[in-house]
């Protein structure tokens, strides 16, 4: 492990949990990976929607199907999101479909949401 590793990992300490089972990188990483837009609109169809197949979130948020697989690995590498796979199709032959993990809907419902909400309040209020 680099000295790098070992001193954000010590740091990382202080700030979480004991048992922690993420370091802080894995939390930075996370909040890193839906700053990006497109991230950000993919999980959060995921949680609006809930599961849906790769070409059904290609068609509500209008991307390009190779541009779409780049950011749903992005998601899945950081845990945000996951790819599950049926032994049989369903009802529209498709075996494979992606869901938001619950660090998925949390980063997003605790993060994110949580500030826009506070927007509105704070607009609503003083506006």
């Amino acid at each position: 492990m680099a000295e790098s590793e070992r001193s954000a990992r010590r740091f990382g300490d202080e700030l979480l949990p004991e048992h922690s089972i993420l370091s802080l990188e894995e939390y930075l990483e996370m909040q890193r990976s839906i700053g990006n837009e497109t991230r950000f609109r993919v999980l959060n169809a995921l949680v609006e929607d809930g599961s849906r197949s790769a070409s059904e979130l290609r068609d509500r948020l209008e991307v390009q199907s190779n541009v779409l697989h780049y950011h749903l690995d992005e998601l899945i590498d950081v845990g945000l999101v996951e790819n599950r796979k049926r032994k049989a199709p369903d009802t529209d032959g498709l075996y494979s479909y992606y869901r938001a993990t619950s660090l998925g809907e949390g980063i997003l419902e605790h993060g994110v949401r949580e500030l826009m909400r506070r927007e509105w309040d704070s607009l609503e209020t003083y506006g």
